[in-house]
Order: C-alpha cells, then sequence, then structure tokens
C-alpha cells in the first residue's frame, strides 16, 4: 500500500503543469470577464494564452539601470531636502532619544508635552488653569507630590 501511494506521488510530482485554457469574453458594452467554461453566444470570445514559467526559465530582467560616468562625479547629497518632521508641538526642544530616557526615569524637561508627563507621572492628581496656562499636580506612590507647569501650547515651562 505504501509503494503505490509513493508511486502516484512521483507521478503527480513529475507531471509538467499545462497552462489552462481561459476565455476572455467581451460584451456589447465592452465589459471583459474571463472563463474557463466559454462565453455566451452573445458576447465576443477569445482563447487568452495563460502560461506560469518556473523561475529561471526566461530572460533576465534588469531592474536598475548602472550610473553613467557623467553621474558618478555628482555629490548625491546635493539635492538632499527634508520634505517632512514629525512636529510635537513644542518646537521638537526634546529629541526622541532624549524624551525616551526621560519618560523612563520620570524626569521631566522643559519642551514636553502633557502627554510626555502623563507617561512619565501618570493621570494628575489636580489641574489648575489660569491664563490659557495650566498646572498638573502629581502625587507619587509615597505621597511626594509634584506640580508641572505648561504654557499657552501644551508644553512644559523652563524654570522662571
Amino acid at each position: 500500500m505504501k509503494a503505490l501511494i509513493i508511486g502516484a506521488s512521483l507521478l503527480l510530482i513529475a507531471t509538467p503543469a499545462f497552462p489552462a485554457s481561459v476565455f476572455r469574453c467581451i460584451d456589447q458594452s465592452g465589459h471583459v470577464t474571463f472563463s474557463q467554461q466559454g462565453c455566451p453566444e452573445t458576447q465576443h470570445q477569445q482563447r487568452q494564452h495563460t502560461a506560469n514559467p518556473t523561475p529561471g526559465s526566461g530572460k533576465a530582467v534588469q531592474m536598475a539601470h548602472p550610473r553613467s560616468k557623467s553621474d558618478a562625479g555628482r555629490s548625491t547629497n546635493a539635492g538632499l531636502a527634508i520634505v517632512a518632521e514629525k512636529d510635537d508641538g513644542c518646537g521638537n526642544r526634546v529629541s526622541g532619544s532624549e524624551r525616551r530616557s526621560a519618560i523612563i526615569s520620570k524626569q521631566i524637561r522643559t519642551g514636553m508635552t502633557r502627554r510626555d508627563v502623563e507617561s512619565a507621572l501618570g493621570r494628575p492628581e489636580n489641574i489648575t488653569s489660569s491664563n490659557g496656562r495650566d498646572r498638573l499636580r502629581f502625587r507619587d506612590s509615597s505621597g511626594q507630590v509634584r506640580t508641572v507647569s505648561f504654557d499657552e501650547h501644551g508644553c512644559v515651562q523652563g524654570k522662571r
């Protein structure tokens, strides 16, 4: 029984894959459909060639063109332009790595956003607003109170 299964499997593996017959059907309005059973009599029928060649059986396709000698002397960054830069709303005064380090160590830096502060210290215990500026009060697990002041743009203010 095992020999029969192995023999049948070998026959299936050795059988080449022949292209299927596919018909391209075009109706009176120009709508195109594909079918393996043929087209209705009211539609124009064309046999479509379908072949799925095995990799490496055709001519190689060049994916990129090498630079010409005139391009080689030019500097590649001569036309370098920054298209977009993420703006945190506070003038990007704190870099990404500084921001991450401050949040992890629960430090607050001038230029951090309210979201950054809440990521570092949690939800505020109290919020006070005056003249468009917010002051948030936080209490940690040991009972220590910290107050953080924000400017009218929602950025941590520096000490005055």
